[in-house]
């Protein structure tokens, strides 16, 4: 691309959004501004899109986002017959987010696809309940999950509420660079089309099944009586599970919730949290104050679009540790499995669903129960597509179980793609559960990790901005591919590329280096964001020797990425 004369065209076509002229203005004197802005169109995949807002084709904006909705709606209008044709919308709370769902709202019905859309922000798995109730062929959720303030992005969701798989994408990217993005975009006025009928609001009633179904998850019995009065903080990191989660607790019965009240609103600048992300200490800290100051038993924190959730429970000096995605999923996982024992209700052919990246311990709990575990590639739409597959078996009732180590869960069928809104409530329910016990979550890892053995695994990653760095990343994971040995003193002892496609998954830039004494190293780049990620995997007689071990590995990775 011609990056100057792609920014003069814009000057001359751009328009309704001031923000973006004002920046093509502001920038008209800095050639490196322009190319970052221009050098490429932001990159469309099996995640949508993502990306800083702003102006220019590497950046989220009203254009960029029409022309992503106009090349979806040409893929729905050759794949679908015109009395299917129907799509759902959500948002989150991100800047510009409401505006971005609108303008993709007007394209599709001016294509002639009919529009459902919620009434307020509502999290990801929302979207996902709707697109499958509302017998739609596709859905979108405008959110950038858990990134700084200053990105957006496009979800597309299939027809089976799955996000887009690979084929997919490819399809509808074909259908996208096809497409002028100015000359080739049907755009539509949102409010008319409202007051047409061609964009619906969705019904409340659609909303209050989905909490319906979250509850349905309970793993207590008639029998069960546990203390509901547990001290919980929340915090929805000013995203979308204000409503859901407060809703779902309250129903249940779980009064004693306070809010992080400087995060309780939606706020696309996360001002106390600029990172708003569970994964991230400093995203919780706000949190772990109140936790504190109220004497709180447990902090739950969703990111902006509630699909992930975070925790810190208090430990027995009163400071507040936080679990990672690994090992929370570890004590739901073993929580269901026990419990759906007790109570009767474990399948025959139960089975559990885990990315290649999550805890291979996660493994060894489910077998200890009698239940399979299926590994899948990095992403949860591979989670929900497994579920999609033993529907189809007519064995949807055989998952109890999905996890990814980022923080993601989901224990029923109901959604295909990972809901903070249940794992909240399933977490206070196990916590409660336990605690009416006597027994601690802390406790319980810790027994978990006396009878299946110690295991550490922690995420990396290296940041790559700008053409440059794109093409930094690519080198670095054409080293990877190259003659390695071993990591931190401990020898490869099988490579798995997914490039190519293996054991029956789609291709992947993916590389897993299995090491000795039940160790291993992934490496692959964001599907989001413009980084590497490293994945390691140690286990060790103790905490101690683990940590030892993974920093030499650590240090070994290191020099890939100097």
């Amino acid at each position: 691309m011609d990056y100057k004369k792609e920014y003069e065209r814009w000057c001359e076509k751009a328009k309704g959004d001031n923000d973006v002229i004002n920046e093509l203005n502001s920038i008209a004197n800095d050639d490196a501004k322009i190319e970052d802005a221009f050098y490429r169109d932001l990159a469309f995949g099996t995640g949508g899109l993502r990306g800083v807002i702003g102006a220019g084709t590497n950046r989220m904006n009203i254009h960029t986002v029409a022309k992503a909705s106009q090349g979806l709606a040409n893929y729905i209008i050759k794949n679908f017959p015109e009395n299917k044709r129907k799509i759902a919308v959500s948002y989150d709370s991100r800047i510009k987010s409401k505006l971005f769902s609108e303008v993709a709202s007007g394209v599709f019905a001016e294509n002639g696809i009919k529009v459902y859309i919620y009434t307020e922000l509502m999290p990801t798995p929302c979207l996902s309940y709707a697109v499958r109730e509302l017998d739609c062929v596709s859905g979108i959720m405008i959110t950038a999950s858990h990134n700084p303030s200053k990105y957006n992005g496009y979800k597309v969701y299939g027809a089976d509420g799955c996000q887009i798989t690979t084929e997919a994408a490819e399809t509808i990217l074909a259908e996208i660079q096809k497409l002028d993005i100015f000359d080739d975009v049907k755009t539509g006025d949102f409010n008319e089309y409202v007051k047409s009928g061609a964009i619906e609001y969705i019904s409340e009633n659609v909303y209050t099944d989905f909490v319906e179904k979250v509850k349905q998850q309970s793993m207590l019995t008639e029998k069960d009586n546990i203390d509901k009065n547990v001290a919980i903080v929340y915090s929805p990191l000013n995203g979308t599970g204000l409503k859901p989660v407060l809703r779902t607790l309250k129903e249940s019965g779980y009064t004693n919730i306070t809010v992080v009240k400087e995060q309780e609103q939606p706020d696309g600048n996360f001002t106390t949290c600029p990172y708003p992300n569970p994964e991230i200490k400093e995203a919780m800290s706000l949190g772990i104050e109140y936790a504190k100051k109220n004497n709180a038993d447990l902090l739950l924190a969703t990111d902006p679009d509630c699909d992930r959730v975070g925790i810190a429970v208090k430990t027995e000096n009163g400071e507040y540790k936080l679990l990672s995605g690994n090992e929370t999923g570890m004590l739901l996982l073993d929580y269901i499995c026990s419990r759906r024992i007790a109570n009767g209700t474990m399948p025959n052919d139960p089975v559990f669903i885990k990315t290649i990246v999550t805890i291979d311990m996660a493994e060894r709990i489910a077998s200890d129960y009698g239940v399979r575990t299926i590994n899948v590639l990095t992403g949860f739409k591979f989670i929900g597509e497994q579920i999609g597959f033993l529907e189809k078996q007519g064995k949807e009732d055989s998952y109890i179980f999905g996890m990814e180590e980022s923080y993601g869960y989901l224990s029923g069928g109901y959604v295909r793609d990972k809901d903070a809104v249940d794992a909240s409530f399933l977490i206070c329910e196990m916590f409660a559960y336990y605690k009416t016990q006597g027994i601690s979550l802390i406790e319980k890892l810790e027994e978990l990790y006396k009878k299946y053995g110690y295991c550490l695994n922690t995420l990396h990653f290296y940041e790559f901005d700008g053409s440059a760095g794109f093409a930094k990343m690519q080198g670095i994971m054409k080293s990877f591919r190259g003659n390695i040995s071993g990591f931190g003193g401990k020898n490869i002892v099988k490579v798995l590329d997914y490039a190519p496609g293996l054991d029956g998954l789609p291709k992947s830039d993916v590389i897993k280096f299995v090491l000795e004494d039940i160790c291993s190293v992934v490496v692959r780049p964001s599907g989001t964001e413009p980084k590497l990620k490293t994945y390691i995997s140690v286990s060790a007689a103790t905490m101690s020797d683990a940590a030892t071990l993974e920093q030499k590995i650590v240090d070994d990775l290191n020099k890939y990425f100097a």
